[in-house]
């Protein structure tokens, strides 16, 4: 049986891609699972592909740019289920464009989607996981690690959350919280389609790495024994553009 089952899961952009994957596959864990994302179109549909699960899937819709909407959302899951075991961070936001060229505003919308959104979800529901012993995932990118020409921002913003992740698990250790980070390269979703349209790219879904592979090795990093804590993942495609 797995570990995961009857556990609480929270999974913020998960109406596609990383987000979605990371969500099906803890309701087929057994987990019960509360995905947030803006479009409930796309939310109900990931809930209806979990129907085969043994797990369950409510959505909550909420604009993670938005401050209130984020309070209202951990108000809402707080009431609904009470604590929860799991809170994994993989909504994001990427605008690509030269220093020189790029608009202040579209930093600003990174920074309150990739970086305060993750920070005030985690301060409201981080007495819970505490009180779990529970687990949190920041979903990140390679861009974390390495910075290269035309994402200085959005490299800014994944920096910052990897700084967030790593003096959290310094303070949450010593509850009993296990704090991952996942660097994934390249991945088949909808966000990389339209990125490599703007970088005049062939979108080739094949080559790239798939949202499940992301969702497989959290899914193991999360059911470890807990002697054990993986701190961060780097994960990439085996086929290179």
């Amino acid at each position: 049986m797995s570990s995961l089952k009857d556990k609480i899961a929270v999974v913020t952009g998960a109406g596609s891609g990383i987000g979605k994957a990371i969500a099906l596959s803890l309701a087929c864990e057994g987990a019960t699972v509360c995905i947030v994302g803006r479009n409930l179109e796309k939310l109900q549909a990931a809930v209806d592909s979990a129907r085969q699960f043994s797990g369950t899937i409510s959505t909550f819709q909420a604009d993670l740019e938005i401050d209130q909407e984020i309070n209202n959302l951990a108000t809402s899951i707080k009431k609904e289920l009470g604590g929860i075991d799991i809170l994994i961070h993989s909504a994001g936001t990427i605008t690509i464009d030269r220093f020189d060229q790029a608009a202040i505003e579209d930093f600003d919308r990174q920074y309150r989607v990739n970086v305060r959104a993750p920070y005030l979800l985690t301060q409201a529901f981080l007495p819970a996981l505490k009180a779990q012993r529970g687990q949190i995932v920041f979903i990140n990118s390679l861009a974390g690690l390495t910075a290269k020409a035309g994402v200085s921002q959005y490299a800014a913003t994944k920096h910052a959350l990897k700084a967030i992740a790593d003096s959290l698990r310094e303070e949450v250790n010593p509850d009993g919280v296990r704090v991952l980070t996942v660097f994934p390269g390249r991945t088949a979703s909808p966000m990389q389609e339209a990125l490599q349209a703007i970088e005049n790219r062939v979108y080739q879904p094949e080559r790239l790495m798939q949202p499940e592979d992301v969702a497989s090795v959290i899914i193991n990093s999360l059911n470890l024994p807990r002697t054990a804590e993986v701190t961060d993942i780097n994960i990439r495609p085996l086929s290179k553009l």
